[in-house]
């Protein structure tokens, strides 16, 4: 880990720098709308990364099938060694940016996650929802 990195999950709220989609069938073109965007998501957030090498070699092996979870806990630099939970978020409560860019994305599952990259001031992180209520 970095010497600058901060505890627990500033992945959530780190600052405002942009979004770029991937994933599974997920893009910021290809969403369905924002029909399903008030209550509550579960993001299995943000496998964050300082570097962007870091962020590739943790895409390259969700591309070749790992569960998220499991390169969360390899590859994270943060809460999301844990496996990429960060519980149930409301909306206000997370990064404006990286909020967007959850609440744009379908609900999927760790093993065939749907997810999104967001580049923060915090660095590189890949963000997938589990779930909305």
């Amino acid at each position: 880990m970095a010497g600058s990195k901060k505890p627990n999950d500033k992945a959530a709220k780190a600052s405002d720098k942009g979004t770029k989609s991937k994933g599974s069938s997920s893009s910021k073109e290809d969403k369905s709308g924002d029909a399903s965007g008030s209550g509550k998501l579960k993001p299995a957030a943000s496998i964050n990364c300082e570097k962007h090498s870091k962020k590739e070699d943790a895409l390259t092996k969700l591309r070749d099938g790992a569960k998220f979870d499991d390169v969360a806990r390899e590859f994270s630099e943060d809460k999301a060694r844990q496996g990429g939970s960060l519980g149930w978020k409301i909306r206000g409560a997370l990064d404006a940016t990286f909020e967007k860019a959850a609440y744009d994305l379908e609900p999927s599952t760790t093993a065939n996650p749907k997810y999104v990259e967001v580049k923060t001031g915090y660095g590189y992180h890949i963000v997938m929802v589990e779930g909305r209520k």
